[in-house]
């Protein structure tokens, strides 16, 4: 059907288009009867104000824009960015605010994303995930001037707020779970080396190995699939020593890892023991269950929706924090084997 516009309100009400117009938006020149008859047939044919006139109009777009460097797959299969996405549509929601979601191939093909939506007055602002090591995002959507907020961090250079969580404490408090069941080979299937959650992971994971005394740890990075960490367990339980513990970055991976252990002879925990990064449904239906971290990331993607909405009407929102996360011990964690 086609959709109904002014000139159709209009029509039924027996009146001019600029004094629908006047209805509509609230504005003086009409009776106050007229109004209501107005908008009461306005209510009946179903319209709704243009999103792309409005946004010629008063420059607002009602849509905030998130660009995800990932093959589309793996977002689709990993919990973490379904409930990220899920916090940001709550906060979204509440307005009557869209979310444009598109994959890039690179960092390069997102800011020409940036500097299309923001010269098309597509999107209010942008949410910016996945950061990297000497990550250009930041001071490019400042030169475009396109308000954003950073997912991660902390990031001292950036001209934009971030909402952050600390990532180095929860692979220490991961790792301790570990040593104090008595681990002392431990391994990390971690993410990409280049994200900089990634290498404070791996900073933190070190440290703590170190405080810990634990005589052997490894760090082999993969790339959140549940093919590279299927083939990341298989190289880590077939080497001499092997780990009796794994770390892994997200659930996907852990529940391949666990997968791939069982099918090698493995038994958890009797012989190997499992840690997954964000605790989700995943981790609870394997047998056994995972041991994980866990957030609240729908809070996490709220929380960041929000700053940016602040951001977006005039405010300067400061930066912040994240809730805690926590460990969840599950069945897939025990004593280490005992050694022959």
């Amino acid at each position: 059907m086609r959709r109904p516009t002014i000139a159709d309100i209009a029509q039924a009400a027996g009146v001019s288009k600029g004094s629908v117009s006047y209805a509509l938006n609230g504005r003086p020149g009409v009776s106050e009867a007229t109004r209501v008859r107005v908008l009461s047939i306005a209510e009946e044919l179903g319209w709704a104000p243009s999103t792309a006139a409005r946004a010629l109009s008063d420059g607002r777009a009602d849509a905030i824009g998130l660009v995800v460097d990932r093959p589309a797959r793996t977002i689709g299969l990993e919990p973490f960015f379904m409930e990220l996405m899920s916090g940001v549509q709550t906060a979204l929601s509440e307005i009557s605010t869209s979310l444009l979601l598109q994959v890039a191939a690179d960092q390069e093909h997102e800011i020409r994303t940036y500097r299309q939506w923001h010269a098309q007055r597509r999107v209010d602002g942008v949410l910016v995930v996945d950061l990297l090591s000497g990550d250009r995002r930041p001071a490019a959507l400042a030169e475009i001037g396109l308000p954003a907020v950073v997912v991660g961090g902390p990031l001292p250079d950036a001209a934009q707020p971030f909402v952050w969580s600390d990532d180095a404490a929860w692979t220490a408090m991961a790792l301790r779970h570990l040593a104090d069941l008595g681990h002392r080979r431990v391994a990390r299937v971690a993410g990409p080396p280049a994200l900089l959650h990634t290498s404070r992971r791996t900073r933190a994971f070190e440290e703590a190995a170190a405080e810990l005394g634990l005589e052997r740890h490894t760090v082999v990075h993969a790339d959140y699939t549940d093919e590279a960490g299927a083939d990341a367990t298989r190289r880590l339980l077939s080497g001499v020593p092997r780990p009796t513990a794994l770390m892994f970055d997200n659930d996907l991976m852990a529940v391949a890892g666990l997968s791939v252990a069982q099918e090698m002879g493995f038994a958890l925990p009797a012989d190997l023991s499992v840690v997954a990064w964000d605790d989700s449904p995943l981790c609870r239906m394997t047998r056994p269950p995972l041991t994980a971290i866990g957030r609240d990331v729908k809070g996490y993607g709220e929380q960041a929706a929000r700053v940016l909405l602040e951001l977006v009407a005039g405010g300067a929102p400061g930066n912040r924090r994240g809730a805690e996360a926590r460990l969840v011990p599950r069945a897939s964690t025990g004593r280490p084997p005992a050694e022959p």
